[in-house]
């Protein structure tokens, strides 16, 4: 997969989980927050009104942190294809 096309799928992933509608396990938000902001390089602070949010969100940052940006976007696109393929 080239970069452009990588992009592209990291993109259409992305807009697949922005459009959907009903809620999402919490450890699986968290595995896609993390390879989100990892795939972005966008390494603010987590930034929730409560404490322990912040501290599972920093947690999965720390997880994802030896990873490059391009498998943390191919992680977020498998994440995201599993997700819709074998939902209950």
């Amino acid at each position: 997969m080239t970069s452009e096309e990588l992009d592209i799928a990291f993109e259409d992933a992305v807009n697949r989980i922005n459009e959907h509608t009903k809620p999402f396990p919490a450890d699986f938000l968290l595995r896609l927050y993390a390879y989100y902001k990892k795939a972005t390089n966008n390494y603010g602070r987590p930034s929730s009104k409560k404490p322990i949010i912040n501290a599972f969100k920093t947690n999965a940052l720390f997880q994802v942190k030896n990873i490059t940006q391009d498998e943390a976007k191919l992680t977020y696109i498998e994440l995201v294809n599993n997700y819709f393929l074998y939902r209950k």
